[in-house]
């Protein structure tokens, strides 16, 4: 039995397998292991090299490519985290943990969600995207897209009243540019003069955006704009529409799209299609109301029944 902590090398994990060594020396690249293969046998259990594998894959998910996998580091950590998930489960198994209503239950969510993925991912993969409807996606996607762009410079000062006397400067014919460059608290506008890259308005602060909406090209802010930043002269230099990425580039993404899109009608037929008998003392559904049909009668009174 091995006893002393593992240093390894995952060189070609979904290749090939792991290599194992007492020493902290990189191993050389494994040769693939046989079909089957453990990574261990605990206590008596085998337990397989794939299992392991799975589990090293949701670890490196998880970290979101702050690990490498052939990072030794990372894989002792995880080959630890499995180690102890296994003598955990272990233990679980001899005190009978599996029988308690919550253990079991949570159990059962698990399968059901593993099932439900495998189930999902089939069915995707039968799924056949046609050109048309990549095209017709297409479309959708260039309606949305179109936009309009904007390239301004601007001059961001402290207060109110400097952002008043530059737009009173710029009216004498002072250079925007210039003014820019001596009086902006934006560091880099010693340089660029205050200039902007194109930007979508959206993604601008509000005020800032209304105001370059309204403004025409080669035209300057006759008001301050005051954002969460300060206050703004801005000076609108040119418009342009935004181009949508062309049909072959925005293939793989559209064909995503329309998957998930015939994956979802899919599902809820499968949905129409189940028989769902629901214990009504526990799942109360509310009665299916006609929008078209006019409002039940009050009941009538009891005089009035008499007529």
């Amino acid at each position: 039995m091995l006893k002393t902590r593992v240093s390894f090398v995952i060189g070609a994990l979904l290749a090939s397998g792991i290599c194992l060594a007492e020493d902290a020396k990189p191993a050389a690249a494994p040769a693939a292991p046989p079909a089957n293969a453990n990574i261990a046998v605990v206590n008596g259990v085998a337990y397989p090299l794939d299992l392991f594998r799975m589990f090293f894959l949701e670890r490196l998910q998880d970290t979101q490519g702050q690990n490498n996998q052939t990072d030794p580091a990372f894989q002792q950590q995880v080959f630890n985290e499995f180690m102890t998930m296994v003598v955990a489960a272990q233990e679980a198994q001899k005190r009978k943990l599996q029988d308690l209503p919550e253990v079991a239950q949570a159990i059962e969510v698990q399968r059901l969600k593993v099932m439900s993925n495998a189930a999902l991912g089939a069915m995707a993969q039968e799924l056949k995207v046609t050109d048309d409807e990549l095209k017709k996606a297409y479309e959708e996607v260039k309606k949305t897209a179109a936009r309009t762009e904007f390239k301004a410079r601007h001059i961001l000062v402290k207060d109110e009243a400097t952002a008043k006397k530059l737009i009173k400067d710029l009216e004498k014919g002072a250079d925007f540019g210039e003014l820019a460059k001596k009086n902006s608290e934006v560091s880099t506008a010693k340089t660029d003069g205050g200039a902007l890259d194109w930007f979508d308005a959206n993604l601008m602060p509000k005020p800032f955006a209304e105001a370059v909406a309204k403004m025409k090209p080669g035209s300057y802010s006759k008001e301050p704009v005051q954002t969460q930043f300060g206050w703004h002269v801005i000076n609108l230099q040119e418009t342009r529409t935004a181009e949508p990425p062309s049909f072959e580039d925005a293939k793989p993404q559209l064909t995503a799209v329309v998957q998930r899109q015939k994956l979802a009608v899919d599902v809820n037929k499968l949905r129409d299609a189940a028989k769902i008998e629901l214990n009504e003392d526990v799942v109360k559904v509310a009665p299916k109301t006609d929008a078209a049909a006019p409002a039940a009668a009050a009941p009538a009174k009891k005089d009035e029944a008499k007529k």
